[in-house]
Order: C-alpha cells, then sequence, then structure tokens
C-alpha cells in the first residue's frame, strides 16, 4: 500500500497495477473489504499510547469507527439511482495538516474508489504514525485493499505528477492557492474533474454579553477550547480562527456592574466612559457606543488572560522561533497602520485590535501571521459582519449566539463565503461535508434507473 521515493518509471507501473481488478472483485461503495480496514484503523488509531503521544488522531479514530462509516453510507442512499465509485482518484493533501490526508482518502475508499495518495515528504510526526497504522492494519487486511489504495511520496516532480494526473478520474488538491494553480497545469482526461479546496480563513464572533454573564468555568472552558481550535498544526489549518469578533450591541450600560472574575477594572471603564461623555457633551447614542466599546475592551482581556493560561497549562508550545514570528508578524501590521493596541501574553498570544478608521474588510488577516496572533474586533451587529466575508472565508466559530441569529447570518451571507458554523472547540472536527461540498458524494457517482414506459425523445 505504501511507496516511498516514487519515480517516473514506478510511477507508470503504479497506474498499471492499481488498474487490475483485485481479488474477488471490484469495489463497491460500502465495500466490506473496505469497512473493515476502516474499522481496523479505527481501532488503531484509538489506542490509548497512540492518542497520548498523538492527541489530535483520535478524532480521526473516532471518525473512522463504523457507526460513523455506516452513518455516512446511509446518508448516500437515493431512491430511483444506484451509486457507483468514481473511479481512480488522486489526492494531493497539504504538508501543514498532517492528518487531513487520511480523512480524503478513507471517505474515497469507503465510496469504492481506488486511490493514490501524494503524502510530501515534509509531512510531520502525526502523518508518520498515520501511515504506520495503516501498514498495520493492512497486514491482516483483504488483498484487494493492498492493491487498490497507495500511498506514495516523492519531492517535487512535474512527470511524476502530470503521469498520476492523466491516470485519475477524480484529482482532489487541497493546500494553498499558488499549488493549486501549479498542480491544475497538468491536464486531465476529458471526463476527469478537480475537487479543489484552496486557502481559506476562518474567524470567531463571540456574544460580549454572553461572555461578561458567563462563569469562570465556562470561561474557562472556552478559552481551553478556542486553544484547541488555533494551537494545533500550529494554526495553519484553514479552520483555525484569526480573528475574534466582539459581537456587542450599544447600550447603556450600569457602572455599577462588573463582569464576575473581571474585578473592578470593567466598572472603572464603564464610569470613566460616563464621566467623559458628561464632560464633553457626547451625545447618548455616542456614549452607548463608548460603553459598548469598554465592555469589549474589558471582555477581550479577560479572554486573552484565560486563553493564554490555557496555553501555558495545555498540550501546545510556542517555540523561540515561532515567538520571534509573532513579534514580526504584528510589529509590520503596526508599521502598515493595520494594528492597535498590540500585547503579547508571554509567547502563548499575541493580540491586537483592529483599527477604529479602517473598516475590518480591509484589515482582517486572511494570511497566517504566526502561531497565536489574533485580532479583535467589536461588531454592533451581526449584519456589521456580512459586507466583510469573502469566499476565503471557511469557517465561524461562535460562543453566545443564538440558531436564529446563526440561520439570519448564514442566509445574509447568501453563499459568498463562510461554509461552515460551529461552536467554539469544533473548528477542527472534519465532517463529510466539508467546504461546503459533500465529500462521499463528490467521491462518487449517480447512475439513475428508470424502469416501465420508454422515455420520449433521445439522450445524450
Amino acid at each position: 500500500m505504501i511507496t516511498y521515493a516514487l519515480t517516473p518509471e514506478s510511477a507508470a507501473q503504479l497506474c498499471a497495477d492499481i488498474a487490475r481488478v483485485p481479488p474477488d472483485g471490484p469495489l463497491a461503495v460500502g465495500d466490506p473489504r473496505i469497512m473493515d480496514y476502516l474499522a481496523a484503523v479505527s481501532r488503531r488509531l484509538l489506542d490509548p499510547a497512540l492518542v497520548r503521544r498523538h492527541p489530535e488522531l483520535a478524532p480521526l479514530g473516532f471518525f473512522l469507527r463504523p457507526a460513523e462509516t455506516r452513518q455516512i453510507l446511509r446518508g448516500l442512499e437515493t431512491p430511483g439511482a444506484v451509486r457507483v465509485p468514481q473511479g481512480l482518484v488522486f489526492h494531493i493533501p497539504p504538508a501543514n495538516v498532517d492528518t487531513v490526508f487520511v480523512y480524503s482518502w478513507a471517505l474515497s475508499a469507503l465510496t469504492g474508489n481506488r486511490n493514490i495518495v501524494r503524502l510530501s515528504p515534509r509531512s510531520g510526526p502525526a502523518a508518520t504514525a498515520a501511515i504506520e497504522v495503516l501498514a498495520d492494519a493492512l497486514v491482516d487486511a483483504h488483498p484487494a485493499v493492498a492493491q487498490t489504495q497507495r500511498v506514495v511520496s516523492y519531492g517535487r516532480s512535474d512527470e511524476i505528477t502530470a503521469a498520476l494526473s492523466a491516470a485519475c478520474d477524480l484529482r482532489v488538491i487541497w493546500g494553498g492557492d499558488e499549488a493549486v494553480r501549479q498542480i491544475r497545469r497538468h491536464p486531465l482526461t476529458p471526463h476527469a474533474r478537480d475537487l479543489t479546496f484552496p486557502d481559506r480563513s476562518s474567524f470567531t464572533v463571540i456574544s460580549t454579553s454572553v461572555w461578561h454573564n458567563a462563569s469562570d468555568a465556562v470561561r474557562d472552558r472556552v478559552a481551553r477550547d478556542f486553544a484547541n481550535d488555533a494551537y494545533w498544526f500550529d494554526q495553519a489549518a484553514c479552520s483555525s480562527p484569526r480573528t475574534v469578533f466582539w459581537l456587542t450591541p450599544p447600550e447603556p450600560a450600569d457602572p455599577t456592574t462588573s463582569a464576575p472574575g473581571m474585578g473592578a477594572a470593567t466598572t472603572d471603564t464603564t464610569t470613566a466612559t460616563a464621566d467623559t461623555a458628561a464632560a464633553t457633551g457626547m451625545g447618548a447614542a455616542a456614549a452607548d457606543t463608548a460603553a459598548a466599546a469598554a465592555a469589549a475592551a474589558a471582555v477581550k482581556d479577560d479572554f486573552t488572560r484565560r486563553l493564554a493560561a490555557a496555553v501555558t497549562s495545555g498540550d501546545w508550545t510556542v517555540d523561540p522561533a515561532m515567538a520571534v514570528e509573532q513579534r514580526v508578524s504584528t510589529y509590520g501590521l503596526a508599521a502598515a497602520a493595520l494594528a492597535d493596541n498590540l500585547q503579547f501574553s508571554g509567547t502563548a498570544v499575541a493580540s491586537y485590535d483592529l483599527p477604529a478608521d479602517l473598516p475590518p474588510a480591509a484589515a482582517l488577516p486572511r494570511r497566517w501571521l504566526g502561531l497565536g496572533v489574533f485580532a479583535h474586533c467589536v461588531l454592533a451587529s451581526l449584519d456589521d459582519l456580512v459586507p466583510v466575508v469573502t469566499r476565503k472565508d471557511q469557517t465561524m466559530t461562535h460562543f453566545g449566539l443564538t440558531e436564529p441569529q446563526l440561520r439570519g447570518f448564514a442566509e445574509a451571507v447568501a453563499g459568498r463565503g463562510v461554509d461552515r458554523i460551529v461552536p467554539i472547540g469544533s473548528a477542527l472536527a472534519f465532517a463529510a461535508t466539508w467546504d461546503g461540498i459533500h465529500l462521499p458524494s463528490a467521491f462518487s457517482r449517480l447512475v439513475t434507473i428508470q424502469a416501465g414506459a420508454k422515455t420520449v425523445g433521445g439522450g445524450v
């Protein structure tokens, strides 16, 4: 199943070998030979010793459990049609998220495809551990699995990529925009097509009032969940948040009230805002807006403090090189007038505010700035976020928002961006529907069947 150092000559042989009919016949959607193998892989991924070394493999193990794969197959059932495989699928996963290649391959194998997965030589330790699991489970698998499922590794080679592209029925490209463009230079056969997952970015929306009223235990949990979303894979996953929007509708603030666990700072800030409004003759609406901004600043500081504590006490470390990257990125943004109020919590968190004099759409960070770098912005309503969203935005995580609010936002965005809206803590939870695409459907084809009366006319 696993071939390293693929050459142009061995690539041609690989394509010939994988095209042969496997023992006991071709694969089908939900083939028992593949189902048994995925179940064996799942058991090994959930081994406690492996999970301790690579916690990021545990969700993959749960995803491949028989109960989960059967549920995915039930979702493919279509009256009046038969679901069949696409054929040969060529997967090109990214190097910066170690587990993506397994999800992509597993869903394609589940739908009966022959698969070639190109694993980058730059893949990390978790990818190596996953490969070891796949190889170990292969020992007891049906021979058809080894013949039809191949993982290969090679450096940059247009010749090999071109050969595998020419042989496939579906090419799946995960990676940056430039990687997608470069790979697309290699033609497919006329019937084949590409499924691309280019650069995306993600953000979080938190209700200031709900955070303000939450208990210490809830706030600590949300901070830990946010760290899980952001710090695995060095915040390089497309679904990892880079900006936190604080939903803070303008309203009169009560200067006698402070959020639990935030002490007198909130009270002092709110009182100062009210005093300033009175002294300057600021209008009521402007004063309410200023009070909302002060409240958002207080909860932002509380959130950042709890996030830094979660990171330093958790499974993540920000090494010196990454800490330098934090400084270089944030100071560079400040020099370009794209960042205000820079704050560093040791090496765990670097936070800054989007400039008030720039629209968020102009200043929103959509490129990787280094592990632990987060922009913050105050919004009066979700309506203010709608024009900010672009096709590059993938996942919106949230805390304190209602389902009607979330549905209304999704309808207002109307497909211009944001394909996933999930609670904080679920950003990295892979699902069969990703980037708005139901992968099992994309990895298969429908043969429609009509019995009985003849169809009037003809077809092509």
